[in-house]
């Protein structure tokens, strides 16, 4: 791991050009505000597969291995990690077979059309199913950008503004519980309050710094 907040630790320089177009494909930066990339996915997923998940440390990993359902849940032999560098090398050799470039280097356009193919299965990968390689990369962009950022991504908590999520809990939700106004508040994150950014009253809740109606309607 680094020693600085966007640093990564598990992932190869490939690897991460990889993932950050990607994960900025499957949420873009727009009007409504920065896309996964700006908001520090990939370092999200980097984290998360240096931890046990991404080894399956806690889970059972002795066969046998069927195909199984999806109400079955995950049924791979592979551990994340593995999936994302054998699905990161082997959609790359892809790209650069059918399209002349490896997936970071290509159009966004090309990007997408990339993407919704492994999303429906199209691309016969030899190690593992597109759609499995998909479908873990949507769910970890998503985690991604929601997540506290104390795990590496929702920078500046841009998922939680373009919610309206105020974040930990605060006492000044008592409060409110009979008001028919909407609950504007400064997002305030589990890492605010562990650095001292953020203010708590002696129970322990975060000291949510409201937003003016008028600001939140500029």
């Amino acid at each position: 791991m680094g020693t600085t907040a966007n640093a990564f630790g598990v992932l190869s320089p490939p690897e991460i050009r990889f993932l950050e177009a990607a994960v900025e494909c499957l949420i873009p930066t727009d009007e409504l505000g920065p896309g996964a990339k700006e908001a520090g996915v990939a370092v999200y997923i980097d984290r998360q597969l240096g931890s046990s998940w991404g080894s399956h440390g806690r889970q059972y990993r002795s066969g046998p291995w069927f195909e199984g359902t999806p109400q079955q849940g995950y049924q791979s032999r592979l551990t994340p990690i593995e999936i994302y560098r054998v699905g990161i090398r082997e959609v790359d050799e892809h790209c650069k077979s059918s399209l002349g470039r490896v997936f970071g280097q290509l159009t966004g356009e090309l990007q997408q059309s990339v993407l919704k193919a492994l999303e429906k299965g199209e691309i016969e990968l030899p190690t593992v199913p597109s759609k499995l390689f998909f479908d873990l990369l949507w769910r970890n962009t998503e985690e991604g950008y929601f997540a506290d950022p104390l795990y590496g991504g929702n920078r500046d908590m841009v998922g939680w503004r373009l919610l309206g999520f105020p974040g930990v809990p605060s006492a000044a939700y008592r409060e409110h519980l009979t008001n028919t106004e909407p609950y504007r508040a400064e997002p305030v994150s589990i890492l605010d309050v562990q650095t001292g950014k953020a203010a708590v009253t002696s129970e322990g809740f975060a000291k949510h710094i409201m937003i003016k109606r008028a600001e939140s309607q500029a």
